[in-house]
């Protein structure tokens, strides 16, 4: 089902929100070590245009570009991307300060706010591959910190379902097109954005007030 359809099955599926206890913070994180170098995340978790809002709001994030990860460039284009056969998965690329948020911090805002991480291949009223729920590892760190944070979840019955998230290489991350950046902030009356990806935000100001950039 492609969102630019705006069907309102999304009255019945909101923000794509799991619903879950309180999520935890990560007990295996990587250390700032007082580094001020910028580091950069990618994670998919359904329609990039709501997880790029909801990072794009946290203190410590100094950019967010939606894009494509886990295919080819030559596929990477919204309408091929669209059809759920080019392997690519919709994306954000996050870049931030880890003296000021930790890499497990905003794994635990991923898994709490920006999407539902036991759907599988889906989100909300979005259907097909392009829509699962992935961590891109670029580093050793990365991947030990992802896996112990879905063993630590898992094994507290955080979710009433399975993770379906899965931990995977980042091979490449390609921005995705100009209309697609920013799209919330210039958009927020469009259906879609009313219904699946507004409330997250609402949802992340409730949930991390601490977190959440003044505005």
């Amino acid at each position: 089902m492609n969102k630019r359809r705006f069907v309102f099955l999304a009255l019945a599926m909101t923000a794509g929100v799991a619903v879950a206890a309180d999520v935890p913070p990560a007990a295996v994180d990587i250390p700032a070590g007082g580094s001020h170098q910028p580091a950069v995340a990618v994670l998919a978790g359904g329609c990039f245009w709501g997880v790029e809002a909801v990072f794009d709001h946290l203190k410590g994030v100094t950019g967010v570009v939606s894009g494509y990860a886990g295919g080819s460039s030559q596929a990477a284009h919204y309408e091929m991307v669209g059809t759920g056969r080019t392997g690519h998965a919709e994306s954000v690329q996050i870049t931030y300060d880890p003296s000021q948020i930790s890499y497990g911090k905003l794994l635990q805002v991923f898994f709490t706010v920006a999407h539902d991480p036991t759907q599988i291949n889906r989100q909300g009223p979005d259907e097909g591959t392009q829509y699962r729920s992935a961590i891109f590892y670029q580093s050793e760190e990365q991947k030990r910190v992802a896996e112990a944070y879905i063993q630590q979840l898992t094994e507290a019955k955080v979710f009433r379902h399975p993770i379906a998230t899965k931990v995977v290489p980042l091979p490449a991350f390609y921005p995705a097109e100009a209309y697609h950046q920013n799209y919330i902030a210039r958009n927020p009356g469009n259906p879609y954005v009313v219904y699946n990806d507004l409330p997250k935000l609402s949802e992340l100001k409730k949930r991390f007030p601490e977190l959440t950039k003044g505005r």
